[in-house]
């Protein structure tokens, strides 16, 4: 497979106007409306929302409605149908649906959730890749909402941050902190039953919402209109836990068998004998929990792709030929995949290796860049392993060759 070389990430994205007003991180644009990285992290990130207009000047969706109705029949995009009737009251389906599911855009009070553009979808993944300033670790997906007039989910929270473009239509957003948690009983959606707005406005195209976590929200469409959310991951701290004993469980090295030579006459056999407890439990004390552990654990759980990503491989190439395309063209990586580094571990789609050197700066410059320019790869040894480890990658469809 091959594919444009999309450094830089913003380049690829036609529905972006000239993009040299905005303020830089790292050398990229961020569309946050002039404020720079820092001051919205320090004042705004994870603590209270921002409202930022013409967060994106002249922005055009590049994921039409009719995009949004084909993708609720693709098995492609995690998908959901959200509508509320007067008699039936709030009703979920998920996708793939049949044609006949989908309501007429006539009719008003139904949502179209799709999940996972960024994957799907080019331009979809340039304008995720403007959120970088955030870790990748963190960073989950891009999900479309198509409205009809009145259409919407109910007012509810998040677990999650999240930035919400408007690509298309209006959408009247309400907004509220420290609301009652009660939830509206026998509902398919998690609805705020008593929810008390304090803010409320509209957007417009290329007006942007950000939301911290768990600060209640309710947005109504206004005529059809399209929203654009750019979600980030907050796995709770037991879902980490038990990543990690999962990930124990597949490490651990823990020798020697139970044994009690100085068994003594047991006179209640039903009994755990306490020798027994303390034994075993001053053998488990041999496990250590470091950062090591947990930074690799993290990494592999972090970069495994969802259940929807599937890599497309490619036709099979030799290790020489693989070589001479990469020194002439560059390599990407592919939309699905998702590559991290801890020192001195390197991660891509739940696997880990150990890099050092210049491997190590070669590898952790693609996972930032999300590909190498041909200049890169002129300068790495031709007889280093790296070239064995990325034409292995290119095999499995998680790298592609530039054109």
């Amino acid at each position: 497979m091959t594919s444009k070389l999309n450094t830089p990430l913003w380049a690829t994205f036609s529905a972006f106007p000239s993009t040299e007003a905005w303020p830089r991180f790292n050398g990229q644009p961020v569309p946050l409306g002039g404020m720079t990285v820092e001051h919205f992290l320090k004042h705004y990130w994870h603590k209270k929302p921002l409202l930022i207009r013409n967060a994106i000047p002249e922005f055009k969706a590049f994921f039409s409605p009719d995009d949004a109705l084909s993708a609720l029949h693709d098995e492609a995009f995690e998908s959901r149908l959200i509508a509320q009737d007067e008699t039936k009251g709030w009703q979920l389906k998920s996708g793939p649906l049949k044609l006949r599911q989908i309501p007429s855009r006539k009719k008003s009070n139904w949502t179209a959730l799709i999940q996972g553009v960024d994957l799907n979808d080019a331009s979809g993944h340039a304008l995720i890749n403007l959120f970088r300033f955030i870790p990748d670790a963190r960073l989950d997906d891009l999900m479309i909402s198509f409205a009809t007039n009145g259409g919407g989910v109910g007012p509810h929270y998040d677990s999650y941050d999240v930035f919400l473009l408007q690509a298309h239509g209006k959408r009247h957003w309400r907004i509220g902190a420290d609301q009652d948690p009660t939830l509206i009983p026998n509902m398919p959606l998690k609805i705020l039953q008593n929810f008390k707005p304090t803010e409320e406005f509209v957007l417009e195209p290329g007006d942007m919402l950000y939301l911290p976590p768990q600060y209640a929200h309710d947005g109504i469409a206004e005529g059809d209109c399209m929203t654009y959310s750019i979600g980030f991951r907050a796995p709770t701290y037991r879902e980490l836990g038990v990543a990690l004993l999962n990930f124990v469980e597949d490490n651990i090295e823990l020798e020697g068998r139970y044994a009690d030579p100085k068994l003594k006459p047991q006179t209640t056999p039903a009994e755990v004998p306490p020798s027994m407890v303390s034994d075993v439990y001053a053998k488990l004390q041999e496990l250590k929990w470091d950062k090591g552990w947990v930074a690799e654990c993290l990494g592999c759980y972090l970069s495994e792709p969802k259940n929807n990503v599937w890599f497309e491989t490619p036709a099979p190439i030799a290790l020489a030929a693989f070589k001479r395309q990469v020194k002439k063209s560059g390599i990407v990586l592919a939309r699905g995949s998702k590559m991290l580094y801890s020192t001195p571990w390197v991660f891509i789609n739940g696997e880990h290796l150990v890099a050092d050197g210049v491997d190590a700066t070669a590898l952790q410059s693609l996972a930032n860049s999300r590909g190498a320019e041909p200049s890169d790869a002129q300068a790495w040894d031709t007889d280093s392993a790296l070239w064995t480890v990325l034409h292995d990658w290119y095999a499995q469809g998680w790298l592609e060759l530039v054109e």
